[in-house]
């Protein structure tokens, strides 16, 4: 009876708006951990130091600040983006950059490694998209050629330049994954950390 009285509830559309805030904060938490533990995992085995204890506590510290910012901007952005409407009678464009604004500020203003990397992930396809936007409107015109090419040349020597001369302008974990490819891979003694290891664990 129970069940069958919260299917009827699932099914009035005049709760609606308010159900899909509370669905939106439960994809958004299960997204986000879904996202973050296995990046977590990989990142957190392949570059950190310390006991196995403390790597694994690592792991579900950034998988539960990815999932639990992710879920509060949901549920913020879709309260705001419901309440925005119902107020105004019918949703508009800038109902929806206002609501996401406000749960930016909100969720992710605090300047820390999860959110930086979030911030930067979004960052690279907003320039993609506005440039994708931009040809469509009319205001640049339709390149004659495909312009991916020149763009991972400038991407990959801004990138490497930045890394050789001014590493500190990196984020943590882009600098550890180019040590690893460029610096690491500079310095060996024998076959075993030529080939089996990265580096080697003993004192000869």
């Amino acid at each position: 009876a129970l069940l069958r009285a919260a299917n009827a509830l699932l099914q009035q559309r005049r709760y609606h708006a308010a159900l899909a805030v509370i669905k939106g904060f439960r994809n958004g938490a299960v997204y986000g951990a879904k996202i973050r533990a296995p990046h977590a995992l990989v990142m957190t085995f392949l570059f950190k130091s310390g006991s196995l204890r403390e790597k694994l506590r690592s792991i579900a510290q950034a998988t539960y600040a990815h999932s639990r910012n992710l879920a509060y901007f949901v549920f913020t952005y879709k309260g705001l983006l419901a309440a925005q409407s119902r107020l105004q009678g019918k949703r508009i464009p800038f109902h929806s950059f206002l609501a996401a604004c406000i749960g930016g500020w909100l969720v992710f203003g605090d300047n820390n490694p999860i959110n930086s990397q979030i911030i930067m992930y979004l960052l690279s396809r907003i320039l993609f998209g506005l440039s994708r936007l931009a040809v469509e409107k009319g205001y640049i015109p339709q390149p004659r050629q495909d312009p991916f090419p020149l763009l991972a040349a400038l991407v990959w020597g801004t990138v490497l330049w930045l890394f050789e001369y001014h590493r500190g302008t990196l984020q943590p974990s882009l600098q550890a994954s180019m040590t690893y490819l460029y610096e690491d891979s500079e310095v060996w003694h024998d076959l075993s950390d030529f080939l089996v290891y990265n580096k080697r664990t003993d004192s000869k």
